[in-house]
């Protein structure tokens, strides 16, 4: 095939270059050069008829032109080739060709195009059963016969008609009944070309059932792999935890073996031990309770870098009062004034069981001012008994009771 450039060609010419590819990709295999070509031939007639206007949705198939029904193909043939490309992504060019094939079918019916017959089985439901899609498809294959056979029929009476032609031409000139002759070709044309479209939308039906399925099948294989993919990631996640967890507890056990845990140190042990003997008080172990410190950032932070932050300092305080020392400055505090106590007693103690305490306390001439002392004490010891007696307790508050 020689070479040709797209933009360069009409649409006739382009168009009968685009279907001589798809002719013989139809008959045998051709490079998929050629048949990327081809599809961009088909491509820019498709976009030539619909820049030029040839087709409209308020003309039928009686008001189209017979040199212009041949472009109704061109979405057919561009599905079929686009189906054939060999590509990576195998659904893209699956939906392309759908695409294709849907728009060729839909302007058909538009036209009234398509069968009677192709249209009462799509609107029939039985037809979804094994029995129905049977049926369906050789009903589809009894009308794509008649259609070749009908063509078949035409060529053949064409090629006689132009033998004969010939025949005429060479033993007499051309006569006044030429222009009937071209009539009849003209109406063989149009025939010929609405059986091929016959032909092609008996074609577009089973060429979409068959990108249906092979679209299902992708999706269904692509939705397992992706299954497959989602379990394979879960289950290297669960192996890598499984691993983490397995040499944490290798290394809590090897910690374990080596490190005794340090006793809790709380506040009444260490003041314990401190009483004790047995620790310090210390920077190191300073067990001091930090005051809360209220008011904005710049006070809590310790910044007081205006007179107004003092001031806010001093407003912004809790309602309580604050602790001024903490709970082991407090236990410290009274075990320091218990064991002072506890010297003081042992102290007198030991001061009254000495000689010089004991001589204090023997009866001679000092002891009478004792005496009356003692007296004096148990008179005002009886006169607070008998005024008990006669004034008992809460007998002032009768006044403030309901019933008093």
């Amino acid at each position: 095939m020689g070479e040709w450039k797209i933009e360069e060609l009409p649409l006739p010419a382009l168009f009968q270059q685009a279907q001589k590819i798809h002719a013989m990709a139809s008959e045998s295999s051709v490079d998929q050069e050629t048949l990327r070509k081809g599809a961009q031939a088909l491509q820019t007639c498709d976009d030539m008829v619909n820049k030029l206007g040839l087709f409209s949705a308020n003309e039928s198939k009686e008001d189209i032109a017979t040199a212009n029904l041949k472009y109704i193909l061109v979405p057919f043939y561009l599905a079929e080739l686009i189906e054939k490309i060999a590509q990576d992504d195998r659904a893209q060019v699956l939906k392309a060709s759908l695409e294709k094939l849907k728009g060729f079918i839909s302007y058909c019916e538009a036209m009234e195009l398509v069968p009677e017959e192709e249209l009462d089985i799509r609107t029939q439901e039985r037809m979804d059963t094994p029995a129905g899609r049977r049926a369906k498809k050789i009903a589809r294959f009894k009308r794509q016969r008649a259609a070749e056979s009908k063509l078949q029929e035409i060529k053949e009476r064409k090629e006689r008609r132009g033998r004969s032609s010939k025949a005429a031409a060479l033993s007499s000139p051309v006569e006044a009944g030429e222009e009937d002759v071209l009539d009849d070709d003209e109406e063989e044309e149009r025939e010929a070309w609405l059986i091929t479209i016959s032909l092609a939308i008996c074609k577009a039906f089973d060429l979409m059932d068959m990108l249906k399925k092979e679209e299902e099948m992708l999706s269904a294989v692509k939705e397992k792999q992706l299954q497959e993919g989602e379990k394979e990631v879960a289950r290297e996640v669960l192996d890598e935890r499984i691993k983490t967890a397995e040499a944490w507890h290798r290394n809590a056990a090897t910690r374990s073996q080596f490190i005794k845990p340090a006793q809790p140190i709380t506040c009444a042990t260490f003041a314990q031990d401190v009483v004790e003997g047995r620790a310090k008080i210390s920077d190191t172990h300073e067990h001091k309770h930090q005051p809360y410190i209220f008011g904005p950032a710049s006070v809590v932070g310790g910044r007081i870098t205006s007179e107004r932050e003092r001031m806010a300092a001093q407003v912004f305080q809790p309602s309580h009062r604050l602790p001024t020392m903490s709970i082991e400055e407090a236990g410290l505090k009274e075990m320091e004034i218990m064991n002072n106590w506890q010297e003081m007693n042992a102290k007198l103690y030991e001061e009254a069981n000495t000689s010089w305490h004991k001589d204090s306390r023997k009866p001679g001439p000092s002891n009478e001012d004792e005496d009356e002392d003692d007296d004096a004490a148990q008179e005002k010891a009886r006169a607070w008994d008998d005024w008990k007696d006669e004034n008992p307790r809460g007998a002032g508050n009768k006044k403030l009771t309901p019933c008093g």
